[in-house]
């Protein structure tokens, strides 16, 4: 190799450092950025193909870096500071101490596994419009203080056997739903939670709009 082409002559020609290769890491995670953003609806399925084949053939964290940098990487609190979010193959970690809100709400692309590492700071979890992509989410819980709140809806099933409580008080309230409806999701929560409040409970939508949702093979009620 001549002196001309190796990494060390174009660093010392350009006066600048060489770019940074991609790892096969790092192609996953803008991947799974992506998904996200269009489960959110902030890509159409149009630009999320067209950004998906630019990650995977991306050589350097530049090409990668502009195809997330028009996304949000985290929402905001309540007192305009970014909790912390970390985007892992099938994994979501959330990070947050002494702060606002965090909230997941809408239309938002469930993870295999979500970890909740959040002190004093109220957590929401609306599954009622979320983009399932598996029978089975696991939410391994190590949080103190505030309140954890499980929002539902017909065919998701919360699970808390798994959750240890110290000076927590969990309140459970089922979607109430007719004989037979399957089961789309199973929520499982382990680890613990202590003090403050868990709360599982139905979306507060109007009941017109549930009966809306109701599968045409069920008759009208009487």
């Amino acid at each position: 190799m001549s002196g001309e082409n190796s990494p060390t002559a174009k660093h010392s020609a350009s006066g600048s450092p060489p770019e940074l290769r991609a790892s096969h890491a790092d192609r996953d995670r803008v991947v799974d950025v992506l998904r996200v953003a269009a489960g959110d609806g902030l890509l159409t399925a149009d630009e999320l193909d067209e950004r998906l084949e630019t990650a995977l053939s991306a050589r350097t964290l530049s090409e990668l870096a502009v195809l997330t940098a028009d996304l949000p990487t985290a929402p905001t609190a309540a007192d305009g500071s970014p909790a912390r979010i970390t985007e892992i193959k099938d994994v979501v970690r959330i990070e947050q101490v002494f702060s606002g809100k965090v909230e997941r709400t809408g239309r938002w692309v469930l993870p295999r596994r979500l970890e909740l590492a959040v002190t004093w700071c109220d957590v929401t979890l609306d599954f009622t419009e979320a983009v399932i992509t598996q029978d089975t989410l696991r939410i391994d819980v190590a949080m103190t203080g505030k309140r954890l709140t499980l929002v539902t809806g017909p065919g998701i099933e919360v699970d808390v056997d798994g959750l240890t409580l110290v000076h927590c008080r969990l309140s459970h309230r089922r979607v109430r739903t007719p004989p037979g409806t399957p089961t789309t999701l199973r929520v499982e929560l382990v680890g613990g939670k202590a003090h403050g409040r868990v709360v599982v409970r139905p979306s507060r939508r109007a009941f017109s709009q549930w009966l809306s949702r109701r599968p045409a093979s069920l008759p009208p009620s009487a």
